[in-house]
């Protein structure tokens, strides 16, 4: 290998491969965020005001949220390169969390342990959108 091409060749796989990954980060961003929004939507107590108020149950439940969203997310970007698939099976992982959101937090005990603050039960809660989580990123990667 020469190595006085070296440097161009980089260069110019980064010029054809950057405009991809800002694409493809963007939108699963975008996902993301929808699916922060879908999750708050869903649940049957304010976070932000709870969080406000000094609760960390609730802290630590909305942080693991947010992680048990972007982890399937991010098998569709592992799995998937074209945008509209990214897209497609981004919204498809999504639908799939908030569900299991939406049936576990709706559960009355966790519910009402989130809203006193316990925080046994938000790692618990948290610990279950994990492992569903892990579970959808391995069935999107197939």
């Amino acid at each position: 290998m020469d190595f006085q091409t070296t440097p161009g060749l980089v260069a110019s796989s980064l010029a054809a491969g950057i405009p991809t990954l800002a694409l493809q980060l963007a939108l699963t961003a975008g996902l993301l965020v929808i699916g922060v929004f879908a999750y708050k939507r869903i649940t049957p107590y304010d976070e932000d005001a709870l969080i406000d108020q000094g609760n960390v149950a609730a802290g630590i439940v909305l942080g693991g949220s947010m992680l048990s969203l972007a982890i399937p997310l991010a098998a569709t970007l592992a799995s998937h390169g074209a945008a509209i698939d990214i897209l497609v099976w981004g919204l498809v992982a999504l639908v799939l969390q908030t569900g299991a959101f939406a049936v576990l937090l709706n559960h009355k005990r966790v519910r009402g342990g989130i809203e006193s603050g316990n925080v046994a039960k938000a790692v618990a809660t948290v610990g279950a959108q994990l492992a569903f989580a892990a579970l959808n990123a391995g069935a999107m990667l197939g």
